[in-house]
């Protein structure tokens, strides 16, 4: 990740699919109708991870009978 330079912020379990599509980016000069299959699937990733963040933390509320930690 360090030689696609890829900043820390982006280092989640998606960055395997940031690689390419960066690259792809970089090639096609940035076009937004480009690299199409390759942003969905990196999207579609992050999505994914939403969901499981959301589901999980679900869990935590519920086990503490509703009470939230703010």
């Amino acid at each position: 990740m360090a030689d696609a330079k890829i900043p820390l912020a982006y280092r989640d379990h998606c960055a395997h699919l940031l690689i390419p599509l960066n690259r792809c980016r970089f090639e096609q000069y940035y076009l937004p109708w480009k690299c199409v299959s390759e942003r969905h699937s990196y999207e579609k990733c992050q999505y994914e991870a939403f969901k499981k963040r959301v589901a999980k933390m679900d869990e935590l509320r519920a086990a503490k009978g509703g009470a939230r930690s703010n």
